[in-house]
């Protein structure tokens, strides 16, 4: 696909990934489908406590240790350290409805039933339930932060998508290896689009991110800094907690956007393209604010 001569930048799609379960592993693919709300099967499901409230990392590190595979576009299997392989159904929407919160939206939802709650109440050490977004329900993005445009997203913290550069992490672990630091990968941050072939924090930039498919241009609008929390801090491996990537984060990205709140990739939302296919390789260009 030939882009307008006149956009700022280019490169590629590096690597993407799909969070079904949030807060969860992600699960790197090499295509996803497009939807108004993000990557197909994106954050779909959650896990929530009693009182329907989400469960994330930031309380409960060891989520970073359920493996979900999506073994066929009916089936999901979700493994974890010393638990039998829990099988989910992704077609199933009779559940009980449930209503639950996420952050300060009150959403419906459909229970995912006895065995999923009792196999996370196990692994977690508290009683909890697995939960789907209810498709029927249009949960928007922030219309302060997309400039009035509806954007519709799941169980996502705020935003259908997050965008990182490959040239931003690579710069993050400089600073780290500097410091007698590891380096840490992209997982840590959770992204959907990981873009190559940009320099360091072009992202924080960029205005439309255009991507070439064969069907057809996709277009993508940035609209927030992704404020970070300590998240990145757990390394996925092994749930453990270390502040290095907080500390070094500090000393370098915080945002006048934000009221100097640190931020490291990109919210974005869907412009144009839905139902149009992601994948590995496709070039990317974009227009970048200069404000």
């Amino acid at each position: 696909m030939t882009f307008r001569p006149d956009l700022d930048l280019c490169g590629s799609i590096a690597r993407l990934f799909v969070h079904p379960v949030k807060s969860c592993a992600g699960v790197e693919v090499r295509e996803a489908l497009l939807t108004p709300a993000g990557l197909a099967l994106d954050r779909a499901f959650m896990v929530v406590d009693g009182q329907g409230a989400f469960l994330t990392q930031r309380g409960h590190a060891r989520m970073a240790l359920v493996r979900p595979e999506i073994q066929t576009p009916e089936r999901m299997v979700l493994q974890a350290p010393g638990m039998p392989a829990l099988h989910v159904s992704l077609q199933a929407m009779d559940g009980p409805p449930a209503r639950v919160s996420v952050w300060d939206d009150v959403v419906p939802a459909r229970d995912m039933g006895e065995l999923a709650a009792q196999w996370f109440s196990d692994f977690l050490g508290l009683a909890c339930r697995l939960v789907r977004f209810d498709p029927a329900h249009r949960r928007l993005s922030s219309l302060q932060w997309t400039g009035g445009a509806e954007a519709p997203n799941q169980f996502s913290d705020g935003f259908p998508l997050l965008v990182v550069s490959q040239a931003s992490v690579d710069g993050l672990n400089e600073r780290l290896l500097a410091a007698g630091q590891p380096a840490v990968g992209v997982e840590r941050f959770r992204p959907n689009i990981v873009i190559d072939g940009v320099e360091a924090h072009d992202e924080d930039r960029i205005d439309a991110l255009h991507v070439g498919t064969p069907e057809g241009g996709v277009r993508l609008q940035l609209v927030k800094p992704c404020v970070r929390c300590p998240i990145p801090d757990i390394d996925p491996a092994t749930a453990e907690s270390t502040p290095a990537v907080g500390d070094a984060l500090r000393r370098y990205r915080q945002d006048r956007r934000l009221d100097g709140a640190i931020s490291f990739a990109m919210n974005a939302i869907v412009g144009e393209g839905a139902g149009r296919w992601l994948r590995v390789g496709q070039p990317i260009a974009a227009d970048l604010r200069f404000d």
